[in-house]
C-alpha cells in the first residue's frame, strides 16, 4: 500500500498521461454532469430510506453501479494503474472501483452487521481501486475501535471514525505497513497495539499475504532491491581513493536502479522502499523516492 493523494483530485483536473492513451481529462461541463447524476442517485436513495423501504434503497444502489463505474479509468490514472491497497497492477485480478465505506451494510468485528453508508453510494471521494481478489473478501467489513463515534445519514461525521481498515488515501495509514524479506507484510517496527491490530486486520480482511502470488512478487522485488544494493556499495568502495571513472557510474548506475524501483510509478515500490530503509543507511535512504 503506497500513499495516494485524492485531495482535491478529479477527472476534470487529472491531466492525461501517456501511460494510459485512452485518458482524456473531462471537461468542466462532463464532471458537472457527473455529479449532478450523483445528487439526482442520492435523492432517489434519500426518498426510499425515509420511506423505510431498505430494500428497495440497496437494489436502487446495485441498479445504478455504472455511474461509479464510469471512474474507473481515471482512478487507474491516479496511481499509474496500480491496485491503492496491493500496489500491483495484474497479480490482484481485474479491478472494482471499491467503497471504502460500505455502501449496503457495515460488519463488525463481532460479526455484528449496521447500516451502511449508503449517502456515500454516489460520493467520489468514498471510491479506491481495489483488485477484487481482496475487495471480494472486504465485502462490507468495516468494523470501528470500541468506543468510537460512528457515522449515520442523521449525524454524519466520518472523520471522527476509529476505523479498523486502512485507507490509502490517508498517509499516516499508509505509513502503518512495512514488508519483510518473505514477502510478508508487517506492521512498522514503531507502531502501538492499535495501529498493529489495524494493520493486521487489514492484511487479512484484502489477503494482502493469503494471495501467494502477491507475497512472491514482492519476495523478488525485495531480493531485486537486494542485488542493487549490494552492487551499489561493492563498487563505491571501489572508488572512496578516487581515480576510478568505471566504478564511479556503476555506482550512478545502480543508484539510479534503486529509485526506479522505490518510484511511486514503479509496482510494489513501497516493498521496495522497506527494503531500503531496513538497511539503516543514510546514504541509501536518501535514494528512496
Amino acid at each position: 500500500m503506497r500513499f495516494i493523494n485524492f485531495t482535491g483530485k478529479t477527472p476534470h483536473n487529472t491531466p492525461a498521461d501517456p501511460e494510459f492513451p485512452d485518458w482524456t481529462p473531462w471537461t468542466e461541463v462532463k464532471w458537472q454532469e457527473w455529479l449532478n447524476q450523483s445528487n439526482d442517485h442520492l435523492e432517489a436513495i434519500e426518498a426510499l430510506h425515509e420511506s423505510g423501504d431498505i430494500a428497495a434503497r440497496n437494489k436502487y444502489i446495485d441498479d445504478h453501479s455504472s455511474h461509479w463505474g464510469k471512474l474507473k479509468l481515471w482512478l487507474k490514472v491516479l496511481s499509474k494503474g496500480k491496485c491503492w491497497f496491493s500496489e500491483v497492477k495484474e497479480l490482484y485480478s481485474h479491478y472494482d472501483v471499491e467503497h471504502f465505506r460500505p455502501k449496503k451494510e457495515a460488519k463488525s468485528i463481532d460479526k455484528t452487521v449496521r447500516d451502511g453508508y449508503w449517502w456515500l453510494a454516489f460520493d467520489y471521494t468514498n471510491y479506491r481501486l481495489c483488485g477484487n481478489v481482496g475487495n471480494r473478501k472486504k465485502g462490507g467489513w468495516f468494523p470501528l475501535k470500541d468506543g468510537s463515534l460512528y457515522s449515520t445519514y442523521e449525524n454524519q461525521r466520518e472523520e471522527s471514525e476509529d476505523a479498523f481498515l486502512l485507507d490509502p488515501t490517508i498517509q499516516y495509514d499508509t505509513d502503518l505497513i512495512a514488508f519483510d524479506e518473505t514477502g510478508n507484510a508487517i506492521p512498522v517496527p514503531t507502531a502501538s497495539d492499535w495501529e498493529k491490530l489495524r494493520v493486521e486486520q487489514t492484511i487479512v480482511r484484502l489477503k494482502l499475504n493469503e494471495h501467494a502470488d502477491l507475497a512472491e512478487a514482492r519476495r523478488k522485488v525485495w531480493q531485486k532491491v537486494c542485488f542493487e544494493i549490494e552492487q551499489y556499495q561493492k563498487f563505491k568502495s571501489r572508488c572512496r581513493q578516487g581515480g576510478n571513472p568505471g566504478a564511479l557510474q556503476k555506482v550512478e548506475t545502480h543508484c539510479e536502479n534503486i529509485r526506479k524501483l522505490t518510484s511511486h510509478d514503479s509496482e510494489l515500490s513501497s516493498v521496495a522502499k522497506w527494503c531500503v530503509l531496513f538497511r539503516e543507511d543514510a546514504q541509501l535512504a536518501r535514494l528512496v523516492a
